[in-house]
């Protein structure tokens, strides 16, 4: 048999490439950098443009055969990277599969446009296949929508492409046409609806990459400061006993109002704010405690906290005044519709601490290094016959010593001891992503404070898409910009529940050609959904049926999941293990299962 033809590239024009192309290469002048393609028909235009831009090097293109995997993999390289990602799909029910990513970049405030495409308008209204009500279908969630009708290759349609471009990367940022900050409502997900008339694809070449304007170099979006900066300040005045409180999405903003006002600091490990002196770990537990909860007379709230059930119970108490700063958003933190004061910006007066003010924190920071420290497990240590250079020159206290050593590397693992060793063994140049499962909050209630760059999706706590994100995350961080030949440094490690995982099991898939990242995948695999264990109703509901239909408990074979994907597998059951999983080379996808208590 001779070799086989090569396929035909048949020339034809295409108005639906010609205006795909332009589209997203205003997008790419725009400042856009990654995007991601669903596979379909009608959207086959765009996704060729993609290639062609992926070819010329000016884009990252993500290729997903799941719109919800590729819908939550666009928000993660948006979150990591500030800039606005493009998400392609095809018509129907294809559209409707990005609605839970939409809905968290929505709340959580990250800059996603959705491009999807549609049946022009004479195919409406018809059932026409694969024909459904694209327009509206993210209403109230996005800041912009456009259903574009079809272009017919018209004098002008270039020009609209790069106004349509601008109009989307603008709202998606929260700005306003001069590039400015717009507070209300901030940035979010954009629906961009394409109706496109047969033929729906053509050969459109490019001789070169466009290039990002001026403009689209500053695309990359700062959800920490961007916007507070572009209002005045108000100056909160010293006197009440105040706590600062940090949620998801506060940024390094609250850890500095709260050193320069030397109050202590409640901050959530996914607020961007868990470091510094005032940080206050054990908030949960001393909001509780007399002299401190009980004594709080002002609280003030950046980002959006959501890991404890105290923090909005002290917002809703009486006689606590509270005051939430957000730089942007349509909706304010407001439990119990009990706040009166909102702030868009806020810094803390200059003044000299008073003796009281001292004393007011460091009680506070220094009962959470306590209540910290007992939670910690004990280790056996051997001070008997140990020299001042931590020699051991007795022979009985050196096989005391040895055996006490052994006993901590083959202890089992614990969920504190999880969290504690995966904090340790992250890096400023690493990625560390936490699933909506109990180990966040087990790692909220004990790792101490550090700046390291931690993500979570807390928009609607859901846990939808959270391996894609945190593949997005690894993707971006570790990725250079096109163009470039500088790559990223760092791992990027998420530790999630089993459910977590099953949920989103779809997106381990990564095809040929697609980037494997340095990703850890961390399991804690108690076989099932044990945060709902601390709910009112498992004390009280028949265990039999609350297992059924909460606990929801699991058995699959997590090392055969691994294979069947192409991921790396490792099976971690004693603080060894874990210890050697966390520290040992990562050369790409890796799938690390660490059985746990129920």
């Amino acid at each position: 048999m001779g070799d086989a033809e090569p396929r035909p590239v048949v020339t034809r024009r295409s108005p639906a490439s010609d205006a795909a192309t332009a589209l997203l290469g205003a997008l790419v002048r725009e400042g856009v950098r990654d995007v991601v393609v669903a596979p379909g028909s009608r959207s086959q235009a765009l996704a060729l443009a993609a290639a062609e831009l992926e070819r010329v090097g000016a884009i990252r293109l993500h290729v997903r055969i799941d719109e919800r995997g590729a819908g939550f993999l666009a928000l993660g390289t948006a979150v990591e990277s500030g800039r606005p990602a493009v998400v392609v799909t095809t018509s129907g029910t294809a559209v409707a599969n990005l609605h839970p990513a939409v809905l968290e970049a929505h709340h959580a405030g990250v800059p996603l446009i959705v491009c999807s495409a549609d049946r022009p308008v004479e195919l409406r209204g018809i059932r026409s296949n694969q024909t459904t009500v694209q327009p509206g279908i993210f209403a109230g969630a996005v800041r912009l929508e456009r259903d574009v009708a079809a272009p017919n290759d018209s004098a002008g349609e270039a020009d609209a492409a790069s106004r349509l471009a601008r109009e989307a990367v603008d709202a998606a940022l929260g700005r306003d046409a001069s590039g400015d900050p717009v507070p209300h409502p901030g940035p979010g997900p954009v629906h961009l609806n394409l109706q496109y008339r047969e033929p729906l694809s053509a050969v459109v070449p490019l001789d070169e990459p466009p290039r990002a304007s001026a403009r689209g170099e500053r695309a990359a979006l700062d959800r920490q400061g961007a916007n507070a900066a572009s209002v005045d300040a108000t100056v909160i005045e010293a006197g009440p006993r105040t706590l600062v409180v940090a949620g998801a999405g506060a940024g390094p903003i609250a850890e500095e109002f709260a050193r320069a006002g030397g109050w202590p600091l409640a901050a959530e490990v996914t607020s961007g704010a868990h470091f510094g002196p005032n940080l206050v770990v054990a908030y949960r537990e001393l909001l509780h405690e007399p002299g401190f909860g009980d004594s709080v007379e002002r609280v003030v709230v950046f980002g959006h906290p959501t890991l404890s059930r105290e923090v909005p119970a002290l917002v809703q108490r009486d006689g606590v005044e509270t005051i939430v700063v957000a730089p942007w958003g349509s909706e304010w933190y407001n439990p119990g519709h009990k706040v009166r004061r909102f702030e868009r910006a806020v810094r803390a007066a200059d003044h000299a601490q008073t003796p009281e003010e001292r004393a007011w924190t460091g009680r506070w920071v220094r009962a959470s290094r306590m209540l910290v420290d007992e939670g910690l497990p004990a280790v056996a240590s051997v001070r008997d016959g140990i020299d001042e250079t931590g020699h051991v020159s007795d022979f009985a206290a050196q096989r005391e010593y040895m055996r006490a050593q052994l006993a901590v590397v083959r202890a089992p693992v614990t969920r504190r001891m999880l969290v504690d060793a995966l904090w340790a063994a992250t890096w400023p140049h690493d990625r560390l992503v936490f699933g909506a499962s109990r180990l966040i909050r087990d790692a909220d209630r004990a790792v101490p404070g550090r700046r390291i760059t931690v993500h979570s999706n807390r928009g609607l706590a859901g846990i939808d898409g959270t391996v894609a994100t945190a593949l997005g995350i690894a993707i971006a961080s570790q990725s250079p910009n096109p163009g470039s030949s500088t790559s990223g440094g760092g791992v990027t490690r998420a530790l999630i529940g089993d459910l977590t995982l099953l949920h989103d099991v779809g997106s381990l898939l990564l095809g040929q050609g697609e980037q494997r990242p340095r990703i850890q995948v961390i399991v804690g695999n108690d076989g099932g959904g044990t945060i709902f264990d601390a709910l009112e109703v498992a004390g009280s509901a028949p265990p039999e049926a609350f297992d059924r239909v909460q606990f929801t408990p699991q058995q699959v074979d997590f090392s055969a999941l691994a294979a069947a994907y192409g991921w790396a597998y490792v099976r971690v059951t004693t603080r060894g293990e874990l210890d050697e999983a966390l520290t040992g080379r990562i050369d790409g996808p890796q799938l690390v299962e660490v059985p746990l208590e129920r």
